[in-house]
């Protein structure tokens, strides 16, 4: 095949350091319009991002030139940068150190795209904790509960 033709559709999830509440209403817009430009400079186009004050959900298309794991590095240390640009509360600000990453199936997109348009009002009833898990045990990845959360 002389050319390389790849669509990989990732769902991404990852919190602030500790779960604190750091993202606030007013600046999520901004922080989210930030994250898919460094994603779009990955080559790697947001189709939705949305979270809540804790944590964040990207589904994005996977560039075929860049691995996972440092289009993740590139959008966590470059967002953590910028919100901390944008005021003095910001300045103990982190992410926590992992991630949970997720294929999903062109057939889900839709399904997945409205899970993460609708975060605010999944978070009433579920925690981000119990959300993880259920993310994990959804795809079948392993995991030990010592090791989830910082």
């Amino acid at each position: 095949m002389p050319q390389s033709l790849v669509k990989n559709l990732i769902h991404l999830d990852f919190s602030t350091k500790n779960r604190d509440p750091f993202l606030a209403d007013e600046i999520r817009p901004s922080l989210f319009a930030y994250q898919s430009g460094i994603l779009k400079e990955l080559q790697s186009p947001v189709l939705v991002i949305g979270g809540v004050a804790d944590h964040v959900h990207v589904l994005f298309m996977l560039s075929k030139n860049h691995a996972l794991a440092k289009v993740i590095e590139e959008v966590k240390t470059g967002s953590t940068k910028w919100i901390k640009t944008q005021s003095d509360r910001y300045r103990g600000f982190h992410w926590q150190s992992g991630y949970g990453a997720f294929s999903v199936s062109e057939s889900n997109v839709g399904q997945v795209r409205h899970y993460i348009e609708r975060q605010a009002e999944h978070h009433r009833k579920t925690s981000f904790q119990d959300e993880l898990r259920a993310l994990l045990e959804r795809h079948g990845v392993p995991y030990d509960e010592r090791y989830l959360w910082d």
